[in-house]
C-alpha cells in the first residue's frame, strides 16, 4: 500500500511538473526575463531553463538570437548543443541576444549565488568587448558574417543595448548583480567611451545640420549603409531614439554630447506626424494581416517614420524590390504587415528633454 501510495504521489509530482513547463513555454522568453518575480529565479522551474541558458552559450562567450531558451530540451537537443560550445557561427547581439541572457544570468545569482551563472556572464561581459570595431561601433554578428551584418549596428537597438550593458557595469547600478573585475570595467569605460565617439560621428548631417541615425553605418566610412532590400540608407525614427535617451542618460555630457541630445530633439520635433493612426488587421490565425494608415487629427498621438530620407527627412517605404515608395498603401501586403514602419519611441525623447535641457543647456 505504501509502495502504491508512494508511486501516485510521484506520478502527482511529475504532472505537476510537466504541466508547470508547458505553462511556461507558452510565455516569450524575453518576458520571462523581464517580468518574472525575482523569488521565481530561485525555483527548480527557472533553474531547469538556465541549464539551457549555459548550454546555449558558446565558447566565445556569445549566444544565437531568437531561440526560446526556456523550450524543454531533449538529451539529444543537449548534446548537439555540447558539440556546438566551439562553433562561432551565427554568434550576435541582434534582436536582444546575449544582452537579455546575460541579465536572466544576473537574476539567477542574484538568488543563487551559483558561481557557473557569474562565470558565464562575465564571459558574455568579454565576448561584448572583444567584439567592438576600433571606431568604437558593433557589427551584427561576431565573428563578422559576410554581408550588410558588418555594418555598424544601429538597427533594433544593438549596440545601443551593448552599451548600456557596460553601463551600468561601470556605474555600478543595481542592474546586474554580478560584479566585473576592476581590469574588465577598465576596458568596459574605455569601450564605452569609444562607442559615444562612434554615435556622435555617425549622426547624419544635412548640410550644417545634425539630424539622427541610419540603422545601420558602414564600418569604414561611418556613412548611412544599406541593409536588406527593403532597408535603404535613410534617417531612422526608431532607432534614433533609443541613441539619444542613452546619450541623454550620460550624467556628465561633453558639449558634443549636449548638441547631438539638441539637434536630434529638434529634428524629432521637425519630423513628429500627428495626423495618422495605424490600424493593424489581425487575420483568423490571430496574426496582423494588414496594416492600414488613416487621417486621425484628433488622436494626438504623435508617430516618426522608420524610414526617412537622408536630405528631406520626408518618410519613405519600400517593398523587396527596393524602389522607394511614398505611402505605406504602395507597397505590397506581405512587407506591410511584416515590418514595423512606424514608431512611437522618440516621444520618451521629447517626454525627458525639457527635464535635461534645463540642466545642461545654460
Amino acid at each position: 500500500m505504501n509502495k502504491l501510495k508512494e508511486t501516485i504521489i510521484l506520478a502527482l509530482l511529475f504532472v505537476m511538473s510537466t504541466s508547470s513547463y508547458a505553462q511556461l513555454s507558452q510565455e516569450k522568453w524575453s518576458e520571462i526575463i523581464t517580468k518574472k518575480e525575482p523569488a521565481w529565479f530561485a525555483t527548480r522551474e527557472a533553474y531547469d531553463v538556465a541549464e539551457n541558458v549555459l548550454l546555449y552559450q558558446r565558447n566565445i562567450g556569445g549566444w544565437p538570437k531568437n531561440i526560446e531558451m526556456h523550450a524543454p530540451l531533449t538529451n539529444q537537443d543537449k548534446q548537439k548543443l555540447i558539440e556546438l560550445k566551439s562553433d562561432t557561427k551565427e554568434i550576435t547581439t541582434d534582436n536582444k541576444a546575449t544582452t537579455q541572457e546575460m541579465l536572466f544570468l544576473s537574476k539567477m545569482y542574484a538568488q543563487t549565488n551559483d558561481e557557473r551563472y557569474s562565470k558565464s556572464f562575465l564571459a558574455g561581459l568579454d565576448y561584448l568587448l572583444e567584439a567592438q570595431y576600433e571606431n568604437g561601433g558593433w557589427p551584427q554578428f561576431y565573428p563578422l558574417k559576410k554581408g550588410y551584418y558588418t555594418h555598424i549596428t544601429y538597427n533594433d537597438d544593438s549596440m545601443v543595448n551593448t552599451l548600456n550593458v557596460l553601463k551600468n557595469c561601470i556605474e555600478n547600478t543595481n542592474v546586474y548583480s554580478i560584479k566585473p573585475p576592476q581590469a574588465t570595467l577598465d576596458k568596459a569605460k574605455i569601450a564605452f567611451d569609444k562607442g559615444i565617439d562612434c554615435i556622435l560621428k555617425t549622426q547624419y548631417k544635412q548640410g550644417e545640420t545634425l539630424t539622427g541615425w541610419c540603422q545601420q553605418h558602414d564600418e569604414v566610412t561611418l556613412l548611412p549603409a544599406k541593409a536588406r532590400a527593403y532597408e535603404l540608407p535613410s534617417l531612422s525614427g526608431k532607432e534614433s531614439a533609443k541613441i539619444v535617451l542613452l546619450l541623454m542618460s550620460i550624467k556628465e555630457p561633453t558639449p558634443e554630447i549636449i548638441n547631438a541630445v539638441n539637434s536630434a530633439y529638434n529634428w524629432f520635433e521637425k519630423t513628429k506626424i500627428n495626423s495618422l493612426k495605424e490600424i493593424r488587421i489581425i487575420g483568423e490565425d490571430g496574426k496582423i494581416s494588414d496594416k492600414v494608415m488613416i487621417d486621425d487629427p484628433a488622436n494626438g498621438m504623435p508617430i516618426w517614420a522608420r524610414f526617412m530620407d537622408l536630405e528631406t527627412s520626408k518618410p519613405f517605404f519600400c517593398d523587396r524590390d527596393g524602389i522607394k515608395k511614398d505611402k505605406l498603401s504602395d507597397i505590397g501586403q506581405e512587407r506591410r504587415a511584416g515590418y514595423s514602419w512606424y514608431s512611437n519611441q522618440p516621444k520618451e525623447v521629447l517626454k525627458k528633454y525639457s527635464k535635461w535641457s534645463r540642466k545642461y543647456n545654460k
